[in-house]
């Protein structure tokens, strides 16, 4: 597979006589790649042993908080914003939770359900999550989500939101509110408890008030597709251990059955144009529909699009329609696609190869290529008067963008974990100090000979 730099879509800031964020960024980045080429040797056996078994259907995030749901509001246990739980839900029934909330906030509560890996299901599977006035009872919002088309076992998520609005009265106090989880079951599915992880945001209300009504025009049409070449990145299990990455072509292997996580920077009037893509069978052996599925998740986990693409042994690909650039009045929009795009920060791309196909095409691996777009003209924010938690969740953080950066240049390694240079020096073993010595020289270098020349 060929290497190369993330396309165009950094920033530069000099200024004259100090370093620019962009070296520093290069530096970064340098450092990275030449710790991944020192370490992988080492890493090699820990890397092999993680292969060993089957693949994780979810990797939960490790601040995730054990908490059980309660068959009725009584008791339901308290959710916080700006954290991170993990749960499970029954087959059959609802399951509550709280929240205690002010009356400027909107906040949201995303649930991901990882149904059981082989177990039976259809694609009327999936869950409900609801948001409910504990005063009154009346509704906030509720989403379902289906597993769909695919018949595939797979993580799957739905988000329920208490929004403030002035031209809305409901929902506007402060005070408790429900949050009600159901599992939506036909009779043919399996009757088995599912895992739940659930991520809780809050959004600081305003400094001054904006537009109330979603932007008309926007640019539609889409792009012509990415021909780089391509860079080896892995996908993460789970939206904590989402693999980074931004403008390019990302290729990686994948078995049926696998879900892989990446997240790409978004800031406010930047759009993200996606489109993943399944290598050809040695031959034809049957029909999956929906084998390949490609989903857009917000900074809030909440989903704003999916799209699936069937398989008969020929190369296909899933490409999400054009959505609008990032804006903060997206979220008047009457479509859920345009409404979902009412943050900057970090979306998620999440792409799922169905188990069904092993059936007709064996236990693979298959060829994955992601190809991502980064358009639109960056703005600026909305101007909040607070913090959101967890902090920095509806921002651009410079972190995010070197860490895009940093996988551009290292062309290798993946999620579950962050950065992959970070993981491989972690289980390095006796030489990792030593290595960890000569690389910090070989930054130090490389960041006084870019300073030099920006």
């Amino acid at each position: 597979m060929g290497r190369r730099r993330a396309a165009g879509w950094r920033r530069e800031r000099v200024r004259r006589g100090h370093p620019s964020r962009s070296a520093w960024a290069r530096a970064r980045a340098a450092f990275i790649a030449v710790a991944l080429l020192l370490c992988t040797t080492a890493a090699l056996p820990a890397r092999t042993a993680l292969a060993a078994g089957p693949p994780s259907p979810y990797a939960f995030s490790p601040e995730a908080r054990p908490v059980t749901g309660s068959a009725s509001t009584t008791n339901a246990p308290r959710l916080t914003p700006g954290a991170t739980y993990k749960s499970s839900l029954p087959s059959s029934g609802e399951i509550h939770y709280s929240l205690d909330l002010d009356a400027t906030s909107d906040v949201y509560v995303s649930v991901t359900a990882i149904p059981t890996p082989g177990s039976t299901v259809t694609a009327g599977d999936g869950i409900k999550v609801s948001v409910e006035d504990a005063a009154d009872g009346r509704s906030c919002s509720t989403e379902t989500k289906r597993l769909g088309v695919s018949h595939s076992a797979r993580p799957i998520a739905a988000w329920g939101a208490r929004e403030v609005t002035a031209h809305l009265t409901r929902c506007n106090k402060a005070g408790i509110y429900h949050v009600i989880v159901e599992r939506v079951r036909p009779a043919d599915s399996t009757p088995d408890t599912w895992d739940l992880e659930l991520f809780a945001t809050s959004e600081p209300r305003l400094e001054q008030a904006r537009a109330t009504s979603a932007p008309e025009a926007w640019n539609s049409a889409s792009p012509a597709p990415l021909t780089d070449d391509d860079v080896r990145r892995d996908g993460g299990s789970g939206f904590a251990s989402a693999a980074s990455i931004g403008q390019g072509v990302w290729s990686s292997d994948i078995e049926p059955g696998r879900t892989f996580f990446y997240k790409v920077p978004l800031d406010w009037g930047r759009q993200v144009y996606a489109t993943a893509e399944m290598s050809g069978a040695s031959s034809s052996n049957g029909y999956t529909g929906g084998a390949l599925n490609l989903a857009l998740y917000n900074p809030a986990r909440g989903l704003v699009d999916d799209t699936s693409a069937n398989y008969n042994g020929r190369r296909t690909a899933a490409e999400l329609d054009p959505l609008p650039p990032v804006a903060y009045e997206n979220r008047y929009a009457v479509s859920d696609r345009f409404s979902g795009m009412r943050f900057a920060g970090a979306y998620y791309l999440v792409v799922h190869l169905a188990a069904e196909v092993a059936e007709g095409y064996g236990d693979g691996p298959f060829e994955l290529t992601l190809r991502v777009r980064v358009g639109g003209e960056e703005a600026a924010g909305p101007g909040y008067a607070g913090e959101s938690r967890p902090g920095g969740v509806f921002e651009v953080t410079e972190g995010d963008r070197d860490a895009a950066e940093a996988a551009a240049a290292a062309g290798d390694g993946g999620g579950d974990g962050g950065d992959a240079a970070m993981t491989v020096l972690a289980v390095s073993g006796i030489g990792a100090g030593t290595v960890v010595l000569v690389v910090l020289g070989v930054w130090a270098v490389v960041a006084r000979r870019r300073v030099g020349v920006s």
